[in-house]
């Protein structure tokens, strides 16, 4: 028995290390790979054309209540009807390029309307302000004042500098002369409501969280253990106030009370950028750190309305072209492995955790 367990031990250690061997040839080629990356490729934009998107949902949810024959015809009808717009799509282009080509510009003709959407998942550090301020940049290069861009966004807050930068590509939208409507479907808080309020109109779902317009700060301070063990930190700074809290060093009063002045003047500026945009409430009621939902927002003029953000899209789909906005950043080799593996080590926690949880549920 002892042989056989030495023999598998063996084996089970040849096969890992032949593993682990072609994981490294696989991350070394795509570390390579990367290398030799042209500039300007990481990433690119891409436009979904919302309209296409709900009329393939409802005809094929039309056709499925149809009988088999009537169905047939239903689709023979359509396939007619995408054909005729093919053809007229097609002569639409090749007047544009005519017209081109004659020196015609036609700029101020009036077309349809273009609703461009936007979507933003915050974190604390607004990580996703990088792929917003590329889409923006896209939008700019094509958008007239009688277009509007729509922003999803879902946010508890973060730094100042993360979300001060997403208030400022917003800004960006407005100054165009474009207007920007931001949907709130569950949370804009803090930072988020930063951005938030550059909005011409911001719309809150009844239950969506607005507002905790406040400036928090927190750091531990270890200094009382270290003197317990007779360990000295020693803090050098040319500059009064160049640090004024610290983890390991002893904070002075003086310190608090410059770091508070900090915060307080940070909080002034948070006030004054929300009353700039937000003229209509009444912003000493509101600068508390409090969050308002649904009639208490817009009662507080923190939103102009409620809805949700489908319910406000599906209403521009009859007049206008929706196109969503995405940039798409390009993985490489390495990015996609270290993501799957992550999600493998994910899904494997998840499942241990889940079964832990049963058999604690069963023996409880």
């Amino acid at each position: 028995m002892a042989e056989f367990f030495a023999s598998y031990g063996l084996f089970f250690l040849k096969v890992l290390t032949f593993l682990i061997a072609i994981l490294i040839v696989i991350f070394t080629v795509a570390m390579l790979a990367s290398r030799g990356r042209k500039p300007g490729s990481e990433g690119s934009i891409e436009i979904t054309n919302l309209n296409e998107t709900y009329d393939a949902m409802r005809e094929s949810l039309s056709f499925s209540l149809l009988d088999e024959q009537a169905e047939k015809l239903a689709r023979k009808d359509k396939k007619s009807e995408d054909k005729a717009e093919r053809k007229a799509q097609k002569a639409a282009a090749k007047k544009a390029r005519k017209q081109r080509g004659d020196g015609e510009t036609h700029v101020n003709e009036p077309g349809k309307k273009r609703v461009f959407v936007m979507d933003f998942d915050g974190d604390m550090r607004a990580t996703a302000v990088e792929n917003m301020r590329r889409e923006i940049s896209a939008i700019l290069t094509t958008a007239t004042e009688q277009d509007e861009v729509v922003l999803r966004l879902t946010s508890g807050g973060g730094t100042v500098t993360g979300y001060g930068l997403g208030a400022s590509q917003l800004d960006r939208v407005k100054a165009k002369n474009v207007s920007l409507t931001v949907c709130i479907d569950q949370v804009a808080a803090s930072g988020g409501y930063m951005m938030a309020c550059v909005a011409d109109k911001l719309i809150a779902a009844p239950f969506a969280f607005l507002g905790s317009i406040g400036v928090v700060a927190q750091i531990p301070n270890f200094h009382r253990l270290l003197k317990e063990f007779n360990i000295d930190f020693e803090v050098l700074t040319a500059g009064k106030f160049k640090r004024t809290l610290t983890v390991f060093g002893e904070n002075s009063d003086e310190g608090r009370d410059k770091f508070l002045q900090d915060i307080e003047r940070i909080h002034g500026q948070f006030k004054q950028h929300v009353d700039h945009y937000r003229p209509s409430l009444n912003i000493e009621e509101v600068a508390t750190g409090e969050i308002w939902a649904g009639q208490d927002a817009l009662d507080r003029h923190l939103a102009d309305e409620l809805g949700t953000s489908d319910a406000y899209l599906m209403d521009q789909l009859e007049e206008a072209d929706v196109l969503m906005v995405k940039y798409q950043k390009k993985k490489s080799i390495a990015d996609r492995f270290s993501i799957g593996v992550q999600d493998t080590v994910d899904g494997l926690l998840m499942r241990w955790v889940e079964r832990a949880s049963k058999i604690h549920n069963t023996l409880s």
